[in-house]
């Protein structure tokens, strides 16, 4: 499986990625071992969307980056888990 993931950092951006293995990247996150995320720890997976083929994780992770529209879609798709996941830490 390939997964497209958001995570919230302590800043409360977020943060958009993608990976083969969700686990042992949530994992890298939160010990601190990725150079994007490192200064804004704790970070919290808030959502992530799983995908067969490769091409297709990539291109969402792609849409979600590039394009507005679906960046904002998607923001509220998930407001309420953002919302709760804000000042919670791990």
């Amino acid at each position: 499986m390939y997964y497209m993931y958001v995570l919230i950092m302590s800043n409360d951006q977020l943060y958009i990625g993608f990976t083969p293995n969700l686990r042992e990247r949530i994992k890298k996150h939160k010990e601190g071992r990725v150079f994007t995320t490192k200064k804004y720890l704790p970070v919290k997976l808030v959502y992530y969307e799983c995908y067969l083929s490769k091409k297709d994780a990539l291109e969402r992770e792609y849409q979600v980056k590039r394009f507005g529209s679906t960046w904002s879609h998607l923001r509220k798709r998930i407001f309420n888990s953002i919302k709760e996941s804000q000042g919670r830490g791990n």
